[in-house]
């Protein structure tokens, strides 16, 4: 596996034993079978580069008023508007401040980040 970007936050997230894995040329991170974060770092679409934070549309106004820089990922709707993921890009000048903040709300057991994958068939 590549090198897992922005690794910080894995020392973060550490009490909560996550689990990292690949995920679409990305890393997945889980806390048993939830996913919470995803770490991205590739050379396409680099607009999309940062932490994808798993949450659901009716969590983005509250979330956005914790953490302005909170975007939808265009990739994943192909420029067509909101989707329940929503990132923190690497370029962004609190880009940090943001994913420590993130971290803290998923020590914290809100409610608002994370989802549980639906299974496979």
């Amino acid at each position: 596996m590549k090198t897992i970007p922005f690794s910080f936050i894995l020392d973060i997230l550490y009490q909560l034993s996550p689990v990292v894995k690949p995920m679409f040329g990305c890393h997945a991170v889980y806390v048993g079978e939830k996913i919470f974060l995803i770490l991205r770092n590739g050379k396409a679409h680099p607009e999309s580069n940062g932490i994808w934070v798993a949450t659901r549309q009716e969590h983005h106004e509250s979330l956005k008023k914790e953490i302005p820089s909170l975007i939808s990922i265009s990739v994943l709707s192909g420029g067509k508007g909101e989707t329940n993921w929503q990132m923190i890009s690497s370029g962004d000048d609190d880009f940090e401040t943001a994913a420590i903040k993130i971290c803290n709300m998923v020590l914290s057991d809100d409610k608002r980040i994370g989802n549980i994958p639906k299974k496979k068939k």
